[in-house]
């Protein structure tokens, strides 16, 4: 009686253990570092131009193993450019590089401008970096970095970067992971079918009347969202639309794209 009472206890704690790891598995743990750093075109002039970096980034934590250091490697390589190099070193890498290049390569045209008040707000420069990683679907996280920075001209560039993961592996799933071969023309129709929707016209030719398609053909952007019934593909500013209009999101459903999803996708969503 004692050694069957064992067994069950046993089996009840493997089968707890399983479901832990099962649910790990599918599970990033992010923690948050920031780099933050400001400094003077010229030093000692206390009305000079300033460059303003502030960065803050998700950063998979250790407890993850390898699949957290794919994830981290990815998001410095994405937003940095840079390779085999944590975030925490990345942030600070970039910050001080940045200020740095600011001060050499700015310094010699604002001393030809000085004595032009109008033209001091061209050499205030900024770059601003802020993530969230949440919850995509059942197997993926979503890495979403909204990136703002001005290096002269007429406006600043605000845009979002998006990345979507395997939570199990780490690995970065692009649009060829979700759709089948040759599916191309068929998800464009429905991005432009979704896109003259959400505008409230009737048209391509509506569209155009408003700014949008007007020197590009819809396409499938690689900034998109993986969630439990819909994939969010995200334009930035100036990619379909005049840049006053902002971004635009459109929220696609499985059940729209089912004809074009790759069979192997779907493990990702149910």
């Amino acid at each position: 009686m004692k050694t069957t009472r064992l067994n069950w206890i046993l089996l009840t704690m493997i089968l707890m253990l399983a479901g832990c790891q099962q649910m790990d598995e599918n599970t990033v743990e992010f923690e948050t570092f920031t780099a933050d750093k400001t400094v003077a075109l010229v030093s000692e002039d206390e009305d000079s131009p300033l460059c303003k970096v502030s960065l803050k980034l998700q950063s998979a934590t250790k407890e993850c193993g390898r699949r957290g250091e794919v994830i981290n490697h990815t998001v410095v390589e994405h937003l940095f450019h840079m390779q085999e190099v944590s975030v925490k070193s990345a942030v600070d890498r970039f910050a001080e590089d940045f200020t740095q290049t600011y001060r050499q390569t700015m310094l010699p045209l604002y001393n030809q401008d000085r004595n032009d008040t109008t033209k001091r707000s061209w050499y205030d420069f900024h770059y601003i970096i802020s993530t969230e990683a949440q919850k995509g679907s059942q197997k993926t996280v979503a890495y979403i970095a909204t990136v703002d920075y001005y290096e002269g001209g007429a406006h600043g560039t605000n845009q979002q970067e998006i990345m979507n993961f395997e939570a199990k592996t780490g690995r970065l799933l692009t649009l060829q992971d979700i759709f089948i071969d040759g599916s191309e023309e068929e998800l464009n129709k429905i991005l432009l079918d979704a896109l003259i929707e959400s505008k409230g016209v009737s048209s391509l030719s509506d569209l155009k009347q408003k700014g949008y398609l007007v020197s590009v053909n819809i396409y499938a952007p690689q900034n998109f969202i993986i969630g439990e019934e819909t994939i969010t593909f995200i334009y930035n500013p100036s990619e379909i639309a005049p840049y006053t209009e902002g971004a635009t999101q459109l929220i696609i459903p499985y059940t729209a794209l089912e004809k074009i999803l790759k069979n192997s996708f779907h493990s990702f969503i149910l």
